[in-house]
């Protein structure tokens, strides 16, 4: 379990280190990279307390040990996707690389349909206690 919860946070410091780097080289705050810097925060940070929130229950394969529905999770079912989605569209719009923008079109079909995998896995395994949970929140 300790490696999951290892794994979970690997992305995170690798994107804050470069996005510190890209901020360094002196080129000019544009509203377009303000907004970026403003939307990685926020969706990093969202999904860093989505993390938190999910506990043991993460994990990169779709399992279903427990039905996490508070904080986060009580009005999103898939936080996690939706705000590291956001914080990456962020980071792209810092570093200026358009060309990531490419490689964020392909993610977003792919996180869409893991949310829907992991949604088959729990429904399967909670019912009637997932639909009800599933129809009272987003995403």
């Amino acid at each position: 379990m300790a490696e999951k919860s290892g794994y979970r946070f690997l992305v995170l410091p690798p994107a804050l280190v470069v996005a510190a780097y890209e901020l360094s080289q002196g080129r000019a705050w544009t509203p377009l990279r303000a907004f970026g810097a403003v939307l990685m925060v926020f969706g990093f940070l969202l999904w860093g307390i989505a993390h938190v929130q999910l506990g043991d229950s993460f994990s990169a394969t779709p399992q279903a040990r427990r039905l996490v529905t508070g904080g986060i999770y009580s009005r999103i079912r898939s936080p996690i996707y939706l705000f590291g989605g956001i914080g990456l569209a962020g980071f792209i719009l810092v570093i200026e690389r358009p060309v990531f923008l490419l490689a964020f079109t392909v993610l977003i079909p792919l996180q869409v349909l893991r949310a829907r995998k992991e949604a088959q896995v729990l429904e399967e395994k909670f019912g009637e206690e997932y639909r009800e949970y599933a129809r009272r929140t987003w995403f």
